[in-house]
């Protein structure tokens, strides 16, 4: 299994790690469907309970972040005694940019507008910057768009090179 101390160290001059980050409910979201895949040969509905339990998430939290993710059309739910939840989709047909967005909203690099198409700008050089964060966030939904569920299940059993896991084709 692939763990924390598989991934590599960031170089220890990088002063800018902080600067865009997967909030805890994507992350939480991610980990959640990702057990849900990873025992997706298990019988019916996985129970809110049992997804906190294997993950270590808060179940009030996970709960909350569950119901996004049905909003979104990501897994579906069973209510009652046996119920729970399960994948909507096949692994292979969710992205993790779509789980992202689905309970963060669309992955960008902040809320900064968008810049002039006709080259006016209202302050020195604002566009050209605007421009660049833009792309700079399409280009980092476009990498998420690069991962499936099936492929990080792969990966975390071990059956898929954690290499070509940072290599995602798009």
């Amino acid at each position: 299994m692939i763990g924390p101390s598989t991934l590599p160290s960031p170089p220890a001059d990088d002063r800018y790690d902080d600067v865009v980050r997967v909030s805890t409910k994507g992350d939480y979201a991610c980990r959640a469907l990702l057990s849900l895949a990873l025992h997706i040969d298990e019988p019916g509905p996985t129970s809110v309970s049992d997804i906190a339990r294997r993950t270590g998430l808060p179940q009030p939290y996970l709960e909350q972040i569950l119901l996004a993710l049905k909003g979104a059309g990501l897994v579906r739910s069973k209510r009652g005694v046996g119920g729970g939840y399960i994948l909507a989709r096949p692994t292979s047909d969710i992205r993790l940019s779509e789980i992202l967005s689905a309970v963060d909203g669309r992955i960008s690099l902040g809320d900064f507008g968008e810049p002039h198409q006709d080259g006016a700008c209202d302050h020195e050089g604002q566009c050209v910057l605007l421009a660049i964060w833009h792309e700079a966030g399409e280009m980092m939904r476009r990498h998420m768009e690069g991962f499936t569920l099936a492929e990080i299940a792969q990966a975390a059993q071990g059956n898929k090179p954690w290499p070509d896991l940072l290599a995602p084709v798009v």
